[in-house]
């Protein structure tokens, strides 16, 4: 049977008054008058037909049925006090566990290079990464926040940009173009020895999509069909940087071995941009602070991404689109 929702204040006014075995403390403490507290009590008691207390002119003691009720509601009282502090802490300093659904590639370049400075800024945070290369309801699963491509999300979806636009990059290694030759336009690739990404999710393979930079420029579609297929982003990465063979990757997560030299790029008029990765939250509404604290740090990210591109001067242009839906990006 549900207890009556009008006991519960009545039962928060007792359990005051028996931790502090005193009408005056518990007053004092709440900042209500002694009278009052009385008052409350009597009720109490004559609501649930019992004596909870024994009182004289100069002691206070519990009866044997008030001793149980104090016991049952202490704990429970603890609890909802420490819940309310929680919520109390929502817009103050960030604190708790935040989980984060995301692919293994957007947690390699976006969360896990810079996850000892944020951790170090909050330490009261703990980050926990649900790695999941397809689209989740982060609602139902009970998660915090994802991150996916800008084109992967509903529309309906409250989210933020956490990258500049992007580019799919085809890449190789300085030796293997020695030996190949480079690439002029999609058409040679059937030359080349282009390495493969299957979709765990699908079994498909990716499929290379480019589009002629004229004007009105049609799209091209290359299936690779080189000598080895991969399922993870940095095997694949490896292989390329052996001189294995060609492998198509997003273009902010070649950047070092594009500016090491330790990979060259090519096609790069044939690649145009489309929306890079968002994260993305259940609501704007009462955002805890954890969350705040994790968006600002992917923003600020963001930022770095873009002033690392203007320094270099290399890249995508904006306003330039085209349609690319990879879940496991």
């Amino acid at each position: 049977m549900p207890i009556e929702p009008s006991l519960l204040p009545a039962l928060a006014w007792f359990a005051h008054i028996a931790r502090h075995r005193s009408f005056t403390k518990a007053a004092a403490e709440m900042e209500v008058s002694r009278a009052a507290l009385s008052q409350q009590l009597k009720a109490l008691e004559q609501q649930l037909n019992v004596r909870l207390l024994h009182r004289t002119t100069r002691d206070m003691s519990l009866t044997e049925e008030g001793q149980r009720l104090f016991d049952a509601l202490q704990p429970a009282l603890a609890s909802i006090e420490r819940a309310v502090v929680e919520l109390g802490e929502t817009h103050a300093e960030p604190a708790g566990l935040i989980r984060v659904n995301t692919s293994r590639v957007a947690a390699r370049l976006l969360l896990e290079p810079g996850m000892g400075e944020f951790l170090a800024r909050f330490p009261k945070l703990r980050l926990e990464l649900v790695m999941n290369d397809g689209f989740s309801n982060i609602v139902a699963e009970g998660l915090d926040a994802g991150i996916r491509l800008g084109e992967s999300l509903d529309e309906h979806m409250v989210a933020v940009p956490v990258t500049p636009m992007l580019e799919m990059a085809i890449v190789g290694s300085p030796a293997y173009f020695a030996r190949h030759g480079v690439p002029q336009a999609p058409a040679d690739l059937m030359r080349h020895n282009c390495l493969a990404y299957r979709f765990t999710s699908s079994a498909t393979i990716d499929r290379w999509s480019f589009t002629s930079p004229e004007t009105q420029g049609h799209t091209v579609v290359f299936e690779p069909q080189g000598n080895a297929v991969f399922n993870d982003d940095d095997s694949m990465l490896r292989a390329a940087l052996q001189g294995v063979g060609l492998v198509q990757h997003i273009d902010l997560c070649v950047r070092h071995h594009l500016a090491s030299g330790t990979l060259v790029r090519v096609l790069k008029p044939w690649c145009k941009p489309f929306p890079g990765f968002y994260l993305y939250v259940p609501s704007r509404a009462q955002m805890p602070a954890k969350i705040r604290a994790l968006m600002d740090f992917l923003i600020a990210q963001r930022e770095q991404f873009e002033r690392e591109r203007e320094t270099s001067g290399k890249g995508p242009a904006q306003g330039r689109t085209t349609s690319r839906r990879r879940a496991r990006r």
